[in-house]
């Protein structure tokens, strides 16, 4: 029992010390295969924590030119909107077009009948223009509303108090804002988006360079036919190459970690997060699986290429798949729930968003979580040794 069990590991080694010594050769791959995610890291999030951070302090705290038709009519109205740092210009000819060209985010348009209903008493019409698909529009139109609704309310309650009314009277509610988010979550909605599929990419693709050369590569170099012609079982074999690819993408996924680490300090976006030493211990448990499951899944679709151009075609398809739980979070949020942790990629996402938002992870999550990546990976390694074991896959080529 213990020879051919001793016998299969030691061919493991070998085949792995192989596909190591084979892919180290290549220096320049090599490099890149373990380089290029980490020094890009520190890059994507110093531009985004950046850019998020310039966009809402300039178009928060200077002062926003907004075209108003029928200014005219409502010079309070346009006296209140410049304390509020907006400031009222003569609008295009065509606003439409000019809001379509994005040379305007935002226009006031107030009703021909603005001056009359409002001296009655009445609701005095004016409408908010702007393209709501367009997200740079997005705060100078909510500082628009704010300014209005605040303008609102504050000449209602001087109608109340004309009248000798209270103006509490109008105001049954007194409706208060208690956010139980936490800064770090606050803050971190931005880099949110693409953290996760940035991490969960670079576990699931880190092994796949090696793999693709160890299975097209070895088909173009005719190399695998006299490997898997040897007594070493085909598991062994399958392992060997596997472990070699684990290893470097555990290698590529530790960089990745340490140059997040590093950049956490370089925008004040990133340093709302969560990225203590414990919280990137806890994102390299969570992205293990990745690494294996990525290895293991390429090793079983590139089994039968002929070389590495062919083995290369699965890559396209491949970087998609971590990209499913962020398209589906944006246009479907769901809430967390239980059997969420047992979907590949999803469940990824679920577990890094909640540790850089420094939010628990119950034990029985972190159990599920696991126990489901885990049996994910042995059910693809066995079907890579299946594919390993086919008679066809030795006189293929």
């Amino acid at each position: 029992m213990n020879a051919p069990r001793s016998n299969a590991l030691a061919s493991m080694w070998a085949v792995m010390r192989k596909e190591l010594l084979d892919i180290s050769r290549d220096r320049r791959t090599l490099a890149l295969m373990l380089l290029m995610t980490p020094l890009l890291t520190p890059l994507l999030i110093l531009g985004m924590s950046t850019l998020a951070e310039k966009r809402i302090r300039t178009q928060m705290d200077q002062t926003l030119e907004v075209p108003v038709l029928g200014a005219e009519r409502a010079p309070n109205l346009v006296a209140f909107l410049a304390s509020r740092g907006i400031e009222v210009v003569a609008p295009p000819d065509d606003l439409d077009a000019a809001i379509a060209r994005q040379d305007v985010d935002v226009a006031l348009e107030i009703a021909p009948d603005f001056t009359e209903a409002w001296h009655a008493g009445r609701a005095a019409g004016i409408d908010v223009v702007s393209d709501s698909t367009q997200r740079n529009a997005e705060v100078p139109a909510a500082r628009v509303r704010s300014a209005l609704e605040a303008y609102g309310q504050q000449v209602g309650a001087l109608r109340l108090v004309a009248r000798g009314i209270d103006p509490g009277v109008a105001r049954p509610l007194g409706v208060g804002n208690r956010d139980l988010a936490s800064e770090a979550a606050r803050q971190g909605m931005a880099l949110s988006l693409f953290l996760p599929y940035l991490l969960i990419l670079s576990g699931f693709l880190g092994g796949v360079y090696l793999i693709v050369d160890a299975t097209g590569g070895e088909r173009e170099r005719q190399s695998l036919e006299p490997l898997l012609a040897t007594p070493a079982a085909r598991g062994a074999i399958v392992s060997g190459k596997m472990a070699a690819g684990c290893a470097i993408g555990l290698v590529a996924l530790l960089l990745t970690l340490l140059a997040l680490k590093g950049s956490s300090h370089l925008g004040d976006t990133a340093r709302m997060l969560d990225l203590r030493w414990l919280a990137i211990g806890k994102l390299l448990v969570i992205l293990l699986p990745m690494v294996v499951i990525g290895t293991a899944l390429f090793t079983f679709l590139a089994a039968a290429a002929k070389s590495v151009k062919e083995a290369q075609t699965h890559m396209s398809w491949l970087m998609l798949l971590p990209m499913i739980p962020t398209f589906v979070l944006m246009v479907n949020p769901i809430k967390t729930e239980l059997w969420q942790f047992t979907v590949p990629f999803l469940s990824q996402n679920q577990m890094i968003l909640k540790v850089v938002r420094a939010e628990p992870i119950p034990a029985d999550i972190w159990g599920i979580y696991l126990g489901a990546a885990l049996a994910l990976a042995g059910l693809l390694w066995l079907a890579a040794v299946r594919r390993y074991g086919q008679e066809r896959l030795a006189v293929a080529g």
